[in-house]
Order: structure tokens, then C-alpha cells, then sequence
């Protein structure tokens, strides 16, 4: 069946709409080249669009034949002022933005341990109405929550949970109290995995999964093209997913001894205390493994592997000219069989070139004073890949997603360096071939991808335009 009149109309808006969003301000004429309507449809959606204050004239094309067709035509900016709120156990960022997305003020608060609900709820709701102020927005249109923990998807409201504190679940109601604005909330990972893909580590793939590497764990799935959020919302959950290396199991209300014991913020702490490094506190909000991480890469990178008998020049297990490149261990006799790893990422070998089987989680379970002497920062990055690996084929195994991004603070700064070993385990433990690539976003894939949520939902709201 034909679209009604109105449908096309709305359509074709539409279609427009998102052309000026994405190409910036266009003529008529151009517009009548991408969209393939023709010159008296385009012309009827232009004057449609202006009446309804959606686009503009901003300027004209430059070209020698003045008229109609030169004018150029932009989106109205400030339509409609959004926020974004990266919410964390600490405190609260916002950005207020226009409804391109043009960045318009910045503004944090941290928030005390025992600052008590009530107190810490309206420290960030100001801190929201400040920033408006700051930015000229008179009126919020959509403000978006990034926050850790489940997302309810029958209400949209995120669930009691007893490792977070209460004014997480409060601070939606209030804004939505004190501001007349839509508001949404949304797990800060799944926000991050929507930014990576837009802007980010998988602009070019429609399935992948992102593993969040920060102050805590998690992941997010994206199969097709659509974030999967589970029936309870908990898809990605997998701080509880239950790993070989940890002293206990997790339970229903503890993550610890799952997944999380191996790759949160503290863990990579303590992990880096075993190979004696340390690094200087870190400056703003960044994980302290972040800076231990990202100071590992950089001397990894920067140093060529030592010679000598620890690392053999000859035999099936010689080192490679780069140590930092992609390595795959020796087949090993079976399904439970010890894994071999090549004595370039850690592994002992002896002067003929044979290599040492050594645990599935490699040197976290070594002693470090008893390991071959090669350069600690590779060290502790192969013992802290052993580990991510762990996690990454548990979801590569059930999901198939053929794309792994190592998000948060943490997976950014490890870079290439640090996604090359997890690769090259993660070849060694599944027969899916799997790419893995570090974060291009950091931390702020939350903050940004929470601006990308408020901007979608206003500008789906905005771009169809009631018919006339």
C-alpha cells in the first residue's frame, strides 16, 4: 500500500532533516541531488521545515547563479538545549549541548561518601540548572542519565541495587521534578558502547561487544546493529561472571570472585604492586590502573625485549622482532590441557627453544622474583592480558560477535599494545575469530554517549513535524 500524503511528507522531513544533520547546512539544490525527490517536493519541504523552525537560512552556496538554489539551509541549533549526566559513586559531570550536539558548558561536583541522599540528589540536580544557565539554555529539552548499574526495561527506571548508593535512583525523579525536560536514564555502559560505535572503536561494525575496564567491570552487546539489554536488563553483567584465578565465587549481591576480582580498577592495582611498578597519582578522575596501564604501554612500546637465554633466538619458539605484536600460542594436546605460551610473552623456556606450559591465567599466578628476567612492564601487561582474556572468551564463546572493544579509562590506555596480547590469547582459547581493538573514547564514551541518546530522542520528537 502507497504512503498517505502526510507519511510521505513526514518521510521525506525526515530524510532532510538528517542529511542537514550529518552534512552540515545544504542548498535546495543538494538536497534535491541526495534525496532524489524532486525540485517542487524539495521546495515544499523547505518552506515546511522553516515554518516549523526546524532549519534555516544560514548563509548562501557561493555559487555564481544567485537564487533559490544558492541559499544554504541549517538546522536550527537552538531549537532545543539537551544534558548529559555521567553519574558515579564519587559524583556527577554534565554537558549541556544544543540540539546538533555543539558542546555548550562543562560542570562536575564530587559528592561525599556520607553526604546522605537527600543532600547529594540536590547537589547534582544544581549543578545541572547551573550549567544551563552557563550555557543560555533557557529550557532543557531531553536530559540523559549514564549510571552503573541495571536499567529496569519495563520502567526505564534503574533498579535498587545494594553496591550502589540511593541518590543514584533518586536523581532522575528530581530533575524530572525540577526541570521540564524528558529525562532518560541509561547503564553507563551500554551509553559507551553507543558512542564507540558512532564515534568511536567500531564505527564500522554493526555486531561487536564492549568490555568496560574502569573502577569496575562490565560489557555491553551489540548484535545487528541494536544494544541488547537482556529480559531483566542485565545483559553485560559479567563483574559476576564466575572465572578460574579468584579465591572464591561470586554470589547474587557480591561480584567479588567473579570476573571483577581479575579486571576492576583494584585488581590491575594490586596486579602492577606484584611487578613493582607504581606511577603518580593520576590527575582528575582517571582510575589509579589507568595511569599504571597506559605507563606500561608506553615502556613496552618504547623498549625492544632484552636478548639472552630467556629469550631464545632459534627454535619453533623464538622471539619476534616485535615483542608487542600479536602472538599465538602453541597448540596444546586438548580440551583442559595446560597452554604453552611463547617465551617472548612470559613464558620460561630452555636453550633449545622449548617452552614452559604455564596456567590459563599465565603469570598472575607466577612469582615475580622467580620469572625470567624480561622488562616487568611487558610482564605485567601479558599477566593482566592472561586475565582479560579470560572474561573476553566467555562472551566470544556464547555471542560470536567477531569484535571485542576494550572500553573504559583503562582498556584506552592499554591501546594497541595492551588489545594486541588480548587478541593473541583469545586466538589460543577460541576457535571464533575475534578482533579486539582498544577504546577511542576513554571515560567519556559515558558522557558522550549519553549527549547521543538526548540528541536522538529530541531530534526524533523535532523531526516530525505535526502535519499541516
Amino acid at each position: 500500500m502507497p504512503a498517505s500524503p502526510s507519511t510521505a511528507r513526514a518521510i521525506n522531513d525526515r530524510l532532510a532533516l538528517r542529511l542537514l544533520q550529518e552534512e552540515g547546512p545544504l542548498t535546495a539544490g543538494r538536497l534535491k541531488q541526495l534525496t532524489g525527490l524532486s525540485r517542487p517536493t524539495v521546495a515544499d519541504l523547505v518552506e515546511r521545515l522553516t515554518e516549523a523552525g526546524l532549519i534555516s537560512v544560514v548563509g548562501e552556496s557561493g555559487e555564481q547563479r544567485r537564487g533559490p538554489n544558492a541559499r544554504l539551509y541549517g538546522i536550527v541549533a537552538d531549537r532545543a538545549y539537551l544534558a548529559a549526566l555521567d553519574v558515579r559513586t564519587e559524583g556527577v559531570t554534565v554537558v549541556v549541548a544544543d540540539l546538533l550536539g555543539t558542546e555548550l558548558a562543562r560542570a562536575s561536583v564530587l559528592v561525599a561518601d556520607d553526604a546522605g541522599t537527600g543532600p547529594a540528589v540536590e547537589q547534582a540536580v544544581s549543578l545541572v540548572e547551573r550549567a544551563a544557565k552557563e550555557a543560555g539554555a533557557d529550557r532543557l529539552h531531553t536530559v540523559a542519565i549514564g549510571a552503573p548499574g541495571l536499567i529496569d526495561p519495563a520502567t526505564g527506571e534503574l533498579r535498587d541495587s545494594t553496591g550502589l548508593p540511593e541518590w543514584h535512583r533518586r536523581l532522575a525523579v528530581a530533575l524530572g521534578e525540577r526541570l521540564p525536560a524528558r529525562v532518560l536514564v541509561e547503564n553507563e555502559t551500554n551509553l559507551a558502547a553507543l558512542a564507540e560505535q558512532r564515534d568511536g572503536a567500531a564505527r564500522d561494525r554493526d555486531t561487536f561487544v564492549l568490555l568496560w575496564l574502569g573502577l569496575g567491570t562490565g560489557a555491553a552487546v551489540v548484535l545487528d546493529g541494536t544494544l541488547r539489554r537482556g529480559a531483566s536488563g542485565g545483559t553485560g553483567e559479567i563483574g559476576f561472571l564466575p572465572v578460574p584465578g579468584t579465591t572464591t565465587l561470586p554470589s547474587a549481591t557480591d561480584c567479588e570472585g567473579g570476573f571483577h576480582s581479575l579486571g576492576a580498577a583494584a585488581a590491575i592495582d594490586t596486579l602492577a604492586r606484584e611487578y613493582g611498578l607504581t606511577a603518580a597519582a593520576p590527575a582528575g578522575s582517571e582510575p589509579h590502573a589507568a595511569t599504571l596501564v597506559r605507563a606500561a604501554a608506553e615502556a613496552a612500546t618504547s623498549r625492544p625485549p632484552a636478548a639472552g637465554p630467556d629469550v631464545p633466538t632459534g627454535g619453533s619458539a623464538a622471539a619476534p622482532a616485535d615483542a608487542n605484536a600479536p602472538q599465538t600460542r602453541p597448540a596444546a594436546g586438548g580440551i583442559g590441557a595446560p597452554r604453552a605460551r611463547p617465551a617472548s610473552v612470559g613464558a620460561g623456556a630452555s636453550s633449545d627453544g622449548a617452552v614452559t606450559p604455564v596456567h590459563p591465567l599465565g603469570d598472575a599466578h607466577a612469582t615475580p622474583d622467580t620469572r625470567p628476567s624480561v622488562d616487568a612492564h611487558a610482564r605485567f601487561l601479558d599477566a593482566l592480558a592472561d586475565r582479560l582474556a579470560i572474561g573476553a572468551a566467555s562472551v566470544v564463546a556464547v555471542l560470536d560477535p567477531g569484535c571485542v572493544v576494550l572500553g573504559g579509562e583503562v582498556g584506552q590506555a592499554g591501546g594497541e599494545v595492551l588489545a594486541a596480547r588480548v587478541e593473541a590469547r583469545l586466538a589460543a582459547l577460541s576457535p571464533l575469530p575475534t578482533e579486539v581493538r582498544p577504546s577511542a573514547l576513554g571515560g567519556a564514551a559515558v558522557l558522550r554517549g549519553a549527549l547521543l541518546m538526548a540528541r536522538d530522542t529530541a531530534q526524533d520528537e523535532l523531526f516530525t513535524p505535526p502535519p499541516r
